[in-house]
């Protein structure tokens, strides 16, 4: 869950900590298991968000590295398809055999990544949100999709 999308760290800290208050025994036996069948529940509940988005889990962790906080339902609409269009454009068109090893299909994907984000993202993103989205979404694509179709979102499909 947190490997294909690592705005859900979240979770895996706060299972650790679970973790680490019933290894500590300070604690009783009930108290980590209630805490535990909470957490279950919140995991259910992320896992069905994608559902609930109408998105891919692929389009759900793109949208989470554009989203902010103080989105509108008409703007969050908007990221939502700005998600999609680049994630299906990018997959299309730039992501290629060994694209991360070539300079120049590199920088076609950055380019995309720049234009659509420009073109397509709410009004409310200023220019320092935007480079930081770019820069964000960039990393992304470069961690998660080794090119030709490969990504890490083949293990889920």
């Amino acid at each position: 869950m947190v490997k294909i999308n690592n705005s859900r760290l979240d979770y895996q800290k706060s299972f650790e900590k679970l973790i680490e208050t019933y290894n500590s025994g300070s604690a009783n036996v009930d108290y980590p298991y209630r805490e535990l069948i909470e957490f279950a529940k919140k995991l259910k509940k992320e896992d069905e968000r994608a559902i609930k988005e109408n998105l891919t889990e692929e389009e759900l962790s793109l949208f989470d590295k554009l989203k902010k906080p103080d989105l509108t339902e008409k703007d969050k609409k908007q990221v939502k398809q700005v998600a999609r269009y680049l994630l299906s454009t990018l997959k299309t068109e730039k992501l290629v055999l060994d694209w991360r090893k070539k300079q120049q299909a590199m920088a076609a994907v950055k380019k995309e990544i720049e234009n659509e984000l420009d073109r397509g993202l709410p009004e409310s993103y200023d220019s320092r949100i935007y480079e930081e989205k770019c820069n964000t979404v960039f990393q992304h694509i470069y961690d998660s999709y080794a090119g030709d179709s490969h990504s890490i979102y083949e293990a889920i499909a």
